[in-house]
């Protein structure tokens, strides 16, 4: 371990995946904090997910690398811990720095600690955000050739005069709360918390974001315009301004993958319109007998797919490029498209086909939830070898989507709606959706993609063949 001027170097850990670096969203801790192993100490932002990153050190924070918003490489500097009991008048380090080497308890893995002490648990870190220190000059010792008096000591509660109190931070839990109110330029501190212990929430941060526009039109120094503005057909409002959205993080992931895949899937489309009449009828009749337990329609098609993936395992693969070589996989590790404030993820339910269909329910409701709130782990949202999409909760019937690369295929379901619909030879008012199955046709052909997307379309319409086939 090496080591400046008793000072020990953490470095932005490797973590997992791929995953090259991490944008800083938030220091947990500043200059001067005594933190302690395991503790932590900074919020970052992967192409994944936004993670917690623990220090394997403890002792006193002398200098943070970084500021919020910084893109850090892994195995660069991030933060530097001198021993607690280190002279609080020693210089913070030196401008730059040696390569250090991992030290502590070595190279940390997001989620599970840095592996010191008998638990392998990560420490749950405070919700509450750190309170900013005042920013005060630093302390000098004074030359010994003129001694200085003893400097009074001032109570917390009483400032210095001329000296501005800062205000305390405010109780915020959510990294999507911090993320909305940074994106429309809010300031968490002017809100009040109707969370717990006057935590804000994030009803509050849109409440005041609905709120604004009200407050502008009764500020009385706003001049009203002398006429009705010049039409403008077609354009965009005289003064408007373009809007920039950084291509960072999980947009920048999102759109390396998505090229990535039109770049090399040669992808085909297929679809059909099916009665979901008899699906919606079972879905009832399960939750009416297990109403502790219910089961989404999600879940349903889920386990339909997953009996599709037995019959036609082709469709359960990937391309390697390098050994051009289909590697079919024994698992369906079965991925779920969500919408989130940080964009579409992809989180992955492993193993998917050993799981009962109330199992299968209630890990999909879990892991969506999850990936809304942004805690999942970098690892659950890769590894995936067929995505389940169902695009009908944005209202549209159907859709052409891009294949989650390396996967081979993706089914899409669309909304749900009533339509006209021949049942034998009469006309009725059935429950019709659409499917959409996309494959690459490097693994197999449309006959069977086509036999996949029917056996899927007649369990839909037809839920007892499903009971025969699993």
């Amino acid at each position: 371990m090496t080591t400046i001027d008793g000072a020990q170097v953490f470095l932005l850990p490797d973590l997992g995946e791929g995953l090259t670096e991490a944008e800083i969203v938030e220091w947990r801790v500043a200059v001067g904090d005594t933190v302690t192993v395991d503790q932590t100490v900074v919020e970052v932002e992967t192409a994944k997910a936004v993670v917690d990153v623990p220090c394997p050190y403890a002792g006193r924070v002398v200098a943070l690398h970084g500021a919020a918003g910084e893109v850090r490489p892994v195995g660069q500097p991030l933060i530097t811990i001198a021993p607690a009991d280190a002279d609080a008048g020693e210089p913070a380090g030196h401008a730059t720095y040696r390569e250090e080497e991992r030290a502590g308890s070595g190279n940390v893995l997001i989620g599970y600690g840095t592996g010191h002490g008998g638990s392998g648990r990560r420490r749950r870190r405070p919700r509450l955000a750190v309170a900013p220190e005042p920013v005060t000059a630093p302390a000098v010792p004074a030359p010994v050739a003129a001694p200085a008096a003893p400097a009074p000591v001032i109570a917390p509660a009483a400032p210095a005069p001329g000296t501005a109190s800062v205000a305390p931070a405010p109780l915020v839990i959510s990294p999507i709360v911090r993320r909305l109110a940074r994106e429309h330029g809010l300031d968490l501190a002017a809100l009040r918390g109707t969370g717990p212990g006057g935590v804000v929430r994030r009803a509050d941060v849109e409440a005041a974001l609905a709120a604004t526009p009200a407050r502008l039109a009764a500020v009385p120094d706003h001049p009203e315009p002398a006429g009705p503005p010049a039409a403008h057909v077609g354009l965009a409002p005289a003064g408007a301004g373009d809007v920039v959205v950084p291509l960072t993080g999980i947009r920048k992931a999102i759109a390396d993958k998505l090229s990535r895949s039109r770049r090399e899937i040669p992808e085909v489309t297929i679809w059909v319109d099916v009665d979901a009449t008899a699906l919606l009828e079972t879905r009832a009749a399960i939750n009416a007998a297990t109403p502790d337990a219910p089961v989404s329609i999600l879940a349903l098609l889920a386990r339909i797919c997953l009996s599709g993936l037995r019959r036609y395992p082709q469709l359960n693969a990937r391309v390697d490029t390098e050994g051009q070589r289909i590697v079919q996989s024994a698992a369906v590790h079965l991925g779920i498209a969500a919408q989130t404030d940080r964009g579409l993820v992809v989180p992955v339910v492993r193993d998917a086909q050993r799981l009962t269909t109330g199992e299968l329910a209630a890990e999909l409701a879990a892991t969506t939830t999850a990936a809304r709130a942004g805690t999942l782990p970098p690892a659950r949202l890769t590894g995936g070898t067929f995505t389940l999409n169902n695009y009908g909760v944005f209202g549209v019937d159907g859709s052409t989507p891009i294949i989650n690369h390396p996967e081979a295929a993706l089914l899409g379901v669309g909304r749900i709606v009533d339509k006209p619909w021949v049942v034998d030879g009469q006309l009725a008012v059935r429950k019709v959706t659409q499917l959409s199955l996309t494959f690459d046709h490097r693994v197999c052909d449309g006959g069977v993609a086509g036999g996949f997307l029917r056996h899927v379309a007649d369990c839909v319409e037809r839920p007892a063949l499903l009971i025969a086939t699993v």
